[in-house]
């Protein structure tokens, strides 16, 4: 019954990740806020990772990271891997020290949407332009400021499904 149960949860948090990855690349391009799209499936990554451990969140992350190379203008693999080393360290940290929680979730996310708007922009720097990196900047910090507002839906549901399969009884019910 337990391996029923994680196999209906990996199932779920993929679905999870394709209707982020849907509502990140179709729905929210046209719901700019002042020109701004957010990037969600990394706060989704985080929270999968926090609250599944290191292997459900390192999968996550791969497929995460997988959406975000087809979606993105990237070098190839680069948020494949990215997002893969995510969901293992944060996984391995909620697995080892870090306590499961809205503001643990909540600084995660900061700190990955950071991390990916930094790895958006080296490309654009790393080649000759007329950007200036004080555009880059305000573009990553509104992006993030963005996606973090967002966050608190995301958290409501990676939270409902965190550990479902630790939640089945010998009966086989939710508990």
């Amino acid at each position: 019954m337990k391996k029923k149960a994680i196999t209906i949860s990996i199932i779920l948090h993929a679905l999870l990740l394709i209707l982020v990855y849907v509502f990140q690349g179709v729905i929210f391009p046209f719901v700019r806020f002042s020109g701004y799209v957010p990037l969600l499936l990394p706060v989704v990554v985080t929270g999968i990772a926090l609250y599944e451990g290191r292997y459900v969140g390192g999968l996550s992350g791969l497929f995460a990271g997988i959406l975000c190379d087809i979606s993105f203008n990237q070098p190839v693999g680069t948020f494949t891997v990215f997002l893969t080393i995510v969901g293992l360290g944060i996984g391995t940290l909620s697995d080892i020290v870090v306590l499961s929680g809205f503001i643990t979730f909540y600084v995660g996310s900061a700190a990955v949407l950071i991390i990916s708007a930094f790895i958006q922009m080296l490309p654009i720097i790393a080649l000759p332009n007329n950007i200036s990196t004080g555009e880059l900047m305000g573009t990553a910090i509104w992006q993030t400021v963005y996606s973090l507002v967002l966050a608190f839906p995301i958290w409501l549901l990676v939270r409902a499904l965190g550990k479902r399969a630790e939640r089945i009884s010998p009966s086989g019910r939710i508990l």
